[in-house]
């Protein structure tokens, strides 16, 4: 242990106190000793830190910060240099801020396109997001703080994210879910982690021993500190066994009290405590280090201008029929949609930034240089029909030579702590549409949203850029596209089937205690390529102003040479992709994988060389039977393409094996091995998973206990408890109904999926465990009895001493 001496020196609850959040967003500090605190603050793609104060929970508005593009924005411009210098600059603000830990990036998977935190992950590729967070994590720790990789790991829904199951077989959980994490610890080298708020296969994430012992520290070597999602600590003590060093927030020492006794009482060794209190005061001692050097306020203009230029890189051209954009100087546009008004440039929930400057579109055209004849709605921003917006708009479009035409989905519809509903626009919006097409086909439509939507209207529109969430900058880098200023060279990170009934995981988000990952490792294009299905856009597609030829490829065992010549009239970038596909049917595979990409500007008329290099992920699979990575061997179709489907070449290679034994049997898993993962039986599923599957629905006849959810009390033997559940759907509904929409979201986060242990967990230590037994007294049917113990156990709080960074010096 580096800290050896320091550590004892320590009282053991001096120790047990730096295991807890010293309130919402501080560690404990331990004056004596020179043990500072640190402050974290959410930041995936700007700093949140609250401006009311460290010690305030909830998501209140924080200190003003550079907004930069939302990781689903950035992970479009495939480019692992543009998201290193964003990391940069988030470091730098970090460091302003005095914050040591930067609780970013997200890097979960996009298992479904109605996941309502897409907008803050990266891609339903592993390899590319693992690839784009490990760049950010350079750059945000280049400047002495630390990232904080969440969530650790198969967080890849809201609903019921506390409490739900996530029932993924072993070889998926690696290839899949695991890969991006693993290349964030090994190639970004992260100080931090996040542990997820949901179970996996039955354990706590931050309590599984396989995920975090076994895989992060023994096979990943990760010598960081892992950091509880915020009330996400279920058992303290297992946590602290499986390595899970830092619980968030403060339980006011209610957990320390519970380290402390399990020392004494020999439940868990003192030696484990002191491993976790090491490698805590490293992070601590070495993020601090940054703050007794002189810093200076960060440059607000620069860093816009550096968040405009990753938006830029990060716009995707989706359609350009008679090639409608560039707009042509002199052409007459009318200026259509809420969202040109008030831009939409960021998710909602814990991430939110208050942007430091925010750029709208009305306010940038002068710049530009096209010609506005003028602006409409056309539409209300949340769904409400409103026919006269309609009719001004179309009267606004006749008028003119190109409709622009900004559509997309609201701030409440993509929210941290909910899943949408559909994949669908709103229908106002769609209803617009259709009306403009009638008076003036020239539309593009300009689409701002986080996540994957279907696009039926897609044939009422000749043009299509899609900004995703760009940022305070985004409104005007996408203008820069609209004027031809900037040649877009974005390339979609995800997969947009024509409906959502197409994906794979349509049984979506699981049932009340489970989801099953049945379709295996079959999700996005792997499942789509390989069953050969029919999508609208597909993985890695992007068009450009210019044209591309790929010639000239060459393949030996260190990787794969080509040359790209730029055909076309202007400069532009192009996004190659290396997918690798195993020719060998012995064991079933996605028909291609993405193993390498590489992003290059090139000049009209230029040619360039590009070189993707093989690396240890490019031919490996994971075997269930030797428990490890190994290498089948075969012949591999080696690809390199414009999009996953736009192969431009082509050749193979063999590769000697590692002579593993098959993993599988063929008959046993019919499915798989077809692809056609669309529908696997439960069976099957279970010949997969090695295992029965476990009941995915809840106990009615139980009594609710410590990770039941409020939302179960619908079921409450109490009336208390029932009249709990009744109360919350109808503020719910009220909110709703009264237009704060906002507010009723963070009810359904907050309360109805909550697990009763959060009551606890995330309130500071006003409510503590013996006072939650209590309230579940309350719901269970013992209103009075669970009343008097409240209060007994509220007036023990009072009198006991508080406990922090107490304890005599030891001798």
């Amino acid at each position: 242990m580096k800290y050896r001496e320091l550590i004892q020196d320590m009282t053991l609850e001096e120790k047990a106190s730096l295991m807890s959040g010293k309130d919402f967003w501080q560690t404990q500090n331990i004056d004596r000793l020179g043990i500072r605190s640190m402050l974290l603050a959410d930041g995936p793609h700007g700093i949140r830190k609250q401006a009311v104060g460290s010690e305030q929970p909830g998501l209140n508005a924080g200190d003003p910060a550079t907004c930069f593009p939302t990781a689903a924005t950035i992970a479009n411009s495939w480019n692992k240099d543009l998201a290193e210098k964003m990391g940069e600059y988030l470091g730098k603000e970090a460091v302003t801020q005095n914050v040591n830990v930067l609780l970013g990036p997200g890097i979960n998977i996009k298992r479904n396109p109605l996941c309502g935190r897409n907008f803050e992950y990266f891609s339903e590729d592993p390899y590319l997001a693992g690839k784009l967070a490990a760049g950010m994590i350079k750059g945000i720790q280049s400047q002495g703080i630390s990232a904080c990789v969440k969530h650790f790991a198969v967080n890849n829904q809201e609903e019921r994210r506390m409490t739900i199951d996530a029932i993924v077989d072993e070889r998926t959980l690696r290839e899949i879910y695991l890969t991006a994490f693993e290349i964030a610890v090994k190639e970004g080298k992260t100080k931090s982690i996040m542990t997820s708020y949901n179970r996996l296969n039955g354990t706590y994430t931050n309590e599984h021993l396989h995920l975090m012992q076994d895989i992060l520290r023994s096979e990943w070597d990760f010598k960081g500190v892992v950091v509880t999602d915020w009330g996400g600590s279920n058992d303290r003590i297992a946590g602290l066994l499986a390595g899970n060093e830092l619980e968030m927030p403060t339980t006011a020492g209610e957990t320390d009290r519970e380290i402390v006794q399990a020392v004494k009482s020999g439940k868990m060794k003192e030696e484990v405590l002191d491993e976790c209190v090491d490698r805590l005061l490293e992070l601590i001692f070495t993020t601090n280090e940054v703050f007794n050097k002189p810093h200076f306020e960060f440059n607000v203009e620069k860093h816009h201008r550096v968040s405009q230029k990753a938006a830029e890189e990060s716009i995707v051209l989706l359609k350009n029929e008679d090639n409608i954009l560039p707009i042509r100087f002199g052409r007459k546009v009318a200026v259509i949609g809420d969202f040109a008004k008030d831009a939409r440039y960021q998710g909602a929930g814990s991430s939110i930034v208050n942007p430091t400057i925010l750029d709208h579109t009305l306010n940038c055209f002068e710049e530009s240089g096209i010609v506005s004849i003028g602006f409409e709605p056309g539409f209300e921003r949340y769904g409400k029909r409103d026919r006269k917006k309609i009719e001004k708009a179309c009267e606004l479009a006749k008028k003119a030579d190109v409709v622009l035409l900004y559509i997309g989905l609201d701030e409440v519809t993509e929210a941290e702590g909910l899943d949408r509903h559909s994949m669908k626009i709103p229908k106002n919006q769609i209803d617009l549409l259709n009306a403009l097409n009638e008076v003036n086909p020239n539309i593009v439509a300009v689409l701002s949203c986080g996540s994957v939507v279907e696009m039926p209207w897609i044939d009422k529109v000749k043009g299509l850029v899609h900004g995703y969430l760009g940022g305070q900058a985004g409104a005007r880098s996408i203008l820069r596209v609209l004027s031809g200023d900037v040649n877009p060279s974005g390339k979609l990170a995800e997969t947009y089937p024509i409906r959502y009934e197409d994906t794979p995981s349509y049984h979506f988000p699981g049932k009340e205690v489970s989801v099953e990952y049945r379709e295996g490792p079959f999700i996005g294009y792997r499942y789509y390529d390989t069953a050969e299905l029919n999508v609208l856009f597909p993985f890695g597609f992007g068009l450009s102003y210019t044209t591309f030829e790929y010639s000239d490829i060459q393949v030996n065992h260190e990787g794969v040479r080509f040359k790209i010549t730029n055909t076309g009239k202007i400069a532009g970038m192009e996004i190659a992709q290396l997918y690798v596909g195993c020719k060998s049917k012995d064991i079933f595979r996605p028909k291609k994988e993405l193993k390498g990409f590489s992003k290059i500007f090139i000049n009209a008329g230029e040619t360039k060389t590009v070189t993707i290099p093989f690396d240890d992920k490019t031919f490996r699979y994971f075997n269930i039977k030797t428990n490890k990575w190994e290498i089948e061997e075969a012949e591999y179709d080696i690809m390199v393409g414009a999009s996953c489907t736009d192969i431009r070449l082509a050749d193979t290679l063999f590769v000697e094996g590692t002579g593993a034994p098959l993993p599988y049997d063929k008959e046993e898993l019919p499915t798989y091995y077809s692809a056609n993962v669309h529908n696997i039986s439960l069976e099957e599923f279970e010949t997969l998973l090695g295992r029965k599957a476990p009941n995915p629905k809840w106990d009615r006849t139980k009594p609710l206990g410590y990770n039941d959810t409020i939302e179960q009390c619908q079921y409450a033997k109490g009336v208390s408890g029932r009249l709990i559940y009744f109360a919350i759907i109808f503020v719910h509904w009220f909110l709703r109904k009264i237009g704060k929409r906002s507010i009723a979201n963070l009810i359904m986060m907050s309360f109805y999926h909550m697990p009763f242990r959060g009551i606890a967990r995330m309130t500071g230590g006003i409510v503590n465990m013996p006072m939650l037994d209590g309230i579940l007294m309350m719901v269970n049917g013992r209103f009075l009895k669970g009343l008097v113990h409240i209060l007994k156990e509220r007036s023990k709080m009072k009198k006991s001493p508080k406990t922090g960074n107490i304890g005599k010096r030891k001798l």
